[in-house]
């Protein structure tokens, strides 16, 4: 029967792989599948438009609705440019705490989740246990809803799906949406000292995040009342720009990165008309200054917000199983609300802090990674009842 070091093990050889969102995570997902294969578990795969990564979803227990869906993602951020102290694919415990990249952000979830499925199968579940496991979450959650999808298509209903982002295994119940942009402004060079002849794509890129910092104070400004996010309004921010050739020409190019982060409540197809209506309204006095101008604005993710249910089955479950009656909701995005988009009732639950999700030396404490086993064996001795 699988036990807490059984999902050690599974941790150990889930982190030897470095899934990087950049690169494959068909190693992982081949060896999962094996392993899966040896319980007596069906995997099944979801490929990526090149079939250079693959999701996979598997069920332990009978053919029947009603059951919970386990989420975890396979992929990791880089480890490139920081500090570790000990291997980043290698679990190193000390002090009590898991080291490795994706211990907390979060393989540790996966682990747990893996060896809860032989436990449903040793108990004799009334209601099935399934798993799934992405790709490309760490990417603006580009994998989800091709899993979300098939996962319905493949498997009974279930009645709740935990997503098992690092939470502390407190219950959450909302998390705000988000969307990004890759930005590319086209300008004109001349020699700086004939500026109004040209246009320099950098200073017109100022002018667009000017807009956004605007923006911001405004949002900042207005009186809210307390809903539990930190911050509680939503947010804009670009976090990379580049571009131009010299001190002493007006820039031709300029790129830079911009993402909304929105509350549940607020709609983020009016987000995307805003903004990318700024976008263009600014290309047009580019083009009209010089032709062949302008500001070129390619979304790149959408991750729908993760709104409170009224009486969510998800939740209701979430809470007998930890204890916790907290209102938590959080400003970071996940797969849930794909998840609640697809039709499922959906909550983030899972061992670990997010504070150490993509840090050098990421860790999961020891005792979350046993409170985590603690609850899914308190979750298979609910489907067994």
């Amino acid at each position: 029967m699988a036990t807490l070091a059984t999902a050690r093990k599974l941790l150990d050889r889930l982190v030897a792989f470095p899934t990087v969102s950049r690169d494959t995570n068909l190693p992982l997902i081949d060896w999962v599948e094996d392993w899966l294969d040896g319980q007596g578990i069906a995997a099944h795969r979801v490929w990526n438009a090149d079939r250079t990564k693959a999701a996979l979803y598997a069920q332990a227990g009978p053919e029947v609705a009603g059951g919970v869906v386990l989420s975890g993602h396979s992929d990791v951020v880089p480890v490139d440019g920081q500090a570790w102290t000990s291997d980043p694919w290698t679990v190193t415990e000390r002090d009590g705490r898991l080291y490795g990249r994706g211990t907390c952000d979060m393989k540790g979830f996966v682990a747990l989740s893996l060896a809860a499925l032989p436990l449903a199968l040793a108990a004799g579940v009334k209601r099935p246990l399934q798993i799934a496991i992405s790709f490309d979450e760490e990417l603006g959650c580009t994998g989800g809803p091709p899993l979300v999808a098939a996962l319905r298509e493949g498997l009974p209903a279930a009645a709740a799906v935990i997503v098992g982002e690092p939470s502390r295994l407190r219950v959450v119940t909302g998390h705000k949406g988000g969307t990004g942009w890759n930005v590319r402004v086209r300008g004109h060079e001349v020699h700086s000292s004939l500026l109004p002849q040209g246009v320099s794509a950098v200073m017109e890129a100022a002018r667009f995040l000017a807009w956004v910092n605007e923006r911001n104070d405004a949002l900042q400004a207005l009186p809210r009342p307390s809903s539990g996010f930190v911050p509680p309004f939503s947010t804009l921010h670009a976090g990379q720009i580049a571009g131009g050739t010299a001190h002493n020409i007006t820039a031709a190019d300029c790129w830079f990165n911009l993402e909304v982060r929105a509350l549940p409540e607020e709609s983020l197809s009016d987000w995307v008309e805003t903004v990318e209506g700024v976008g263009a309204r600014l290309s047009a006095a580019l083009d009209a200054r010089v032709v062949g101008t302008g500001i070129d604005m390619q979304r790149h993710y959408d991750v729908p917000a993760l709104a409170p249910e009224t009486d969510g089955a998800a939740e209701a479950l979430a809470r007998r199983l930890t204890g916790d009656n907290g209102v938590n909701v959080v400003s970071y995005g996940t797969e849930a609300g794909q998840f609640q988009q697809g039709g499922y009732s959906c909550v983030v639950c899972g061992p670990g802090d997010i504070a150490q999700a993509h840090q050098p030396d990421e860790y999961l404490e020891v005792t979350e990674f046993q409170a985590g086993w603690r609850f899914m064996e308190r979750l298979v001795a609910e489907l067994a009842g």
